[in-house]
């Protein structure tokens, strides 16, 4: 009887198709996560730049003489922005973890359940850095507005 010997070339083949294998499979692990890091970092600017966005575009709109209160509430700091050709007010705080806006009559209370939600955030500050500049503070950040008509309360 012939001894039949056994090749190592099978094993080798084997061994080297398993490599190929787990390379492609850890390029696909790491290139997943790479994709999830970068479309977390987007939507991350992305939500600032809303924000910032959002504070720019309502102010600028409503830039009057005076338009602009800052006080406070039940809620923390009230941003107020008076709209005189309606007679009504927006009015812009944090509530439960959001930044939300009311649009309503200036002498009626606060309602969060009836106003918009904005965005999330834990933080909503607002004050006059000087008297024409308006600094809005989020999580997302710090917004500069600078008031055409003047500063306000």
């Amino acid at each position: 009887m012939k001894n039949k010997e056994r090749s190592p070339l099978g094993i080798y083949t084997v061994c080297i198709a398993a490599l190929f294998m787990a390379g492609f499979l850890l390029l696909v692990v790491f290139g997943a996560r790479s994709y999830r890091n970068t479309v977390e970092s987007r939507t991350e600017n992305m939500e600032m730049r809303a924000l910032s966005s959002y504070f720019w575009t309502i102010l600028k709109a409503n830039d009057q003489r005076d338009a602009v209160e800052i006080t406070d509430s039940e809620y923390g700091c009230l941003l107020s922005i008076h709209d005189r050709e309606n007679d009504s007010v927006i009015r812009i705080y944090g509530y439960d973890g959001c930044l939300m806006e009311e649009y309503s009559s200036p002498d009626l209370e606060l309602t969060p359940e009836d106003s918009e939600e904005i965005g999330k955030t834990q933080v909503f500050s607002a004050e006059f850095a000087a008297e024409d500049l308006l600094r809005i503070t989020t999580d997302e950040g710090t917004v500069l507005v600078t008031l055409r008509a003047g500063g306000g309360k």
